[in-house]
């Protein structure tokens, strides 16, 4: 067989989407046919797999794309913060199809990021957990606003590693964790993790599609928190409005109840014609209150 023609055979296997498996198939053909050079073969058969791997990963990024697409849009539907916490983590561990996702929150008063939301964490004393800035991998994202990922936790000593925060990982049996920091331009307002409990890396892709997501879920975060505050200030307006309205309506019935008995007298009416007079005043003044 020429090596033009073996050639062609790889690229028909191509334009027909064929498996990895036929590929080799083809490769062991030409390995016993005596018209191919077999340097000929080995470098059509690497060609064709790296054509195979660049069309594969190329299918990948479209399919992550797309669901990061849909996750951003499912966001900005989302006002209330505990909706879109919950939300956020939910997507992270589906986009990355990882163990667990979890989210912390920065106080930068007290230097911690703290746990605010998790997904698959099975223990209360992980949901507690807080890393002071620099300590355990969430700390240093917290204090770096740097993506990190370890393969093994317990074995990386790239960050500080504290009794608390080793205790917590243990406990959920965590092995594998990515961390990337929620930025709101360059301040870091949280961090979003997804882990696993066996140690395998996370890629360059994972990290790149867990910061895009961050990104927009910073956005998100930030968004429902101004709602929230919003929501908060008009339900204060709302109550500073119904005391001035009360207090108004104290006003004009006391200055109503202060012309009616200076009108009495002014007539000349008698201490009894006053006494009356402020009888009905009082009345009216209860009767007031009850309808308000």
């Amino acid at each position: 067989m020429e090596t033009s023609r073996f050639g062609e055979r790889y690229l028909t296997l191509l334009a027909e989407d064929r498996s990895e498996a036929q590929f080799e198939a083809l490769l062991a053909e030409g390995r016993g046919d005596d018209t191919v050079a077999p340097e000929d073969v080995r470098r059509l058969h690497a060609l064709a797999l790296r054509a195979l791997r660049l069309r594969e990963l190329g299918r990948r990024r479209e399919s992550e794309l797309s669901a990061l697409f849909d996750t951003v849009a499912d966001l900005a539907a989302l006002k209330e913060l505990d909706d879109v916490l919950e939300a956020i983590v939910r997507r992270a561990r589906t986009l990355l199809a990882c163990d667990v996702s979890y989210l912390s929150l920065n106080d930068d008063e007290a230097g911690e990021t703290y746990m605010r939301i998790t997904q698959g964490i099975h223990t209360e004393e992980f949901r507690h957990v807080r890393l002071g800035f620099g300590e355990g991998l969430g700390g240093l994202v917290a204090q770096t606003a740097r993506p990190y990922a370890t393969p093994d936790y317990f074995a990386d000593d790239r960050f500080r590693h504290t009794r608390p925060i080793d205790s917590a990982v243990r406990a959920e049996e965590l092995r594998a964790i990515l961390g990337v920091p929620l930025l709101l331009g360059r301040t870091v307002i949280g961090v979003l993790y997804a882990a696993n409990h066996d140690a395998r890396p996370f890629s360059r892709e994972d990290v790149d599609l867990l910061t895009s997501f961050a990104a927009h879920a910073a956005v998100a975060l930030d968004n429902a928190r101004r709602n929230d505050q919003m929501v908060a200030t008009l339900a204060e307006l709302e109550e500073t409005g119904a005391l001035l309205r009360s207090n108004v309506e104290s006003v004009e019935r006391a200055a109503d109840a202060h012309d009616r008995l200076a009108g009495v007298v002014l007539r000349g009416g008698t201490l009894q014609d006053v006494a009356g007079e402020l009888e009905d005043v009082l009345e009216a003044s209860v009767r007031g209150r009850r309808t308000g």
